[in-house]
């Protein structure tokens, strides 16, 4: 397989942060808010009524038309979508992104599954995709996630505890077929036999399509939420330190770890099993909320902008998704560090001449 590298990322996040207090304030008393699953995060941002994924993506986008040019993405060979709550039925937002910003992908392909880690499903669809193709050269990879704004503030919805935790952004890859920031594993693991245990509801119960009063939720029982937390804890490590063994490295030699952000718990939990310190392991979680798919671009996106991740750092990406049905890891030689400000001259110190 030919090497291809994750040359740089960006991110958006709509709207000003929204307070707990947006939630609290119509919450009853509801024991499943004090389950460490529903631990609401200090912040969140919402996506605006009239903001569509492809706006979203579009804004997402703009840092790298800024930095590498237009003609960078105008040239995209593969473009590969992610979309939470895709805005039309059936459709994703792949085609309508690359007429606005003028591409003509070879290859658009709008992914439905992969949840919160479909980053790194698409990062290895990616690599595959151009590897394979002789006159592919260059990909893009978004992930939006946008049914927080529009799901979880539903009336119905909005005092539910599980309303407060998940926030809206988006996050996406720019990929070359180059050694400059190579990827250097990729394990993903489907596990279908829990492909049903992820639900939604209304109630009263219809489809979600029908005409009706009820509004689309979640469905969370008191002992769904104790399954899909014991096989968190156990994907995410796994697929991370198979990973680490291929590459033939420990896991404590990580210089920094980017997970989905599903909550606290978690977090620790992950960051424990790979032994790493938490400054090794990035968290948005109380700026941001559950990002879902875009959780893992958008905290990679962040700490590369604040110059916590040097070029020649080794990255580890991992998630898992829905209740449990895929995980996946990702390993990277990081390469995409941004440059040093400009030096101003201090005029109390002479010039060179």
């Amino acid at each position: 397989m030919d090497t291809v590298s994750l040359i740089d990322v960006a991110s958006y996040l709509p709207g000003p942060p929204i307070t707990t207090d947006y939630f609290t304030r119509h919450a009853p008393s509801d024991r499943k808010a004090q389950n460490i699953m529903f631990r609401a995060p200090a912040h969140r941002h919402h996506v605006a009524a009239a903001e569509s994924a492809v706006d979203m993506a579009e804004r997402a986008i703009a840092p790298l038309i800024d930095r590498h040019g237009t003609a960078a993405i105008d040239g995209i060979d593969v473009l590969l979508t992610h979309t939470q709550l895709p805005d039309l039925p059936v459709l994703g937002c792949g085609a309508e992104l690359a007429r606005r910003l003028g591409m003509r992908p070879r290859c658009i392909l709008d992914l439905h599954n992969g949840g919160c880690a479909a980053y790194i499903y698409m990062l290895d669809l990616a690599r595959t995709l151009l590897s394979s193709r002789p006159d592919a050269h260059t990909a893009l990879i978004v992930a939006v996630q946008n049914s927080a704004g529009q799901i979880f503030t539903q009336p119905d919805v909005r005092p539910l505890a599980q309303a407060a935790v998940p926030g809206d952004g988006c996050g996406v890859g720019l990929l070359h077929r180059s050694d400059r920031a190579p990827i250097l594993d990729v394990e993903c693991r489907h596990y279908p036999q829990f492909a049903g245990d992820m639900t939604a509801a209304i109630e009263p119960p219809r489809k979600y399509w029908e005409p009706g009063t009820g509004q689309l939720r979640i469905a969370f029982t008191e002992s769904k939420i104790a399954t899909v937390f014991a096989r968190g804890n156990r994907l995410v490590p796994e697929v991370a330190l198979a990973v680490c063994d291929r590459i033939g490295v420990r896991s404590t030699e990580v210089d920094t770890f980017v997970t989905n952000q599903p909550n606290r718990l978690f977090l620790r939990n992950w960051r424990e099993a790979l032994e790493l310190p938490p400054e090794h392991h990035p968290d948005t979680f109380d700026a941001c909320g559950n990002l879902f798919g875009a959780a893992i671009p958008v905290t990679l996106d962040t700490e590369n902008r604040a110059g916590r991740i040097p070029n020649g750092a080794l990255v580890l990406l991992a998630g898992f998704a829905h209740a449990g049905d895929f995980a996946a890891a990702a390993a990277i030689r990081w390469g995409a560090a941004p440059p040093p400000p400009p030096r101003t001259h201090d005029p109390l110190t002479p010039r060179c001449r």
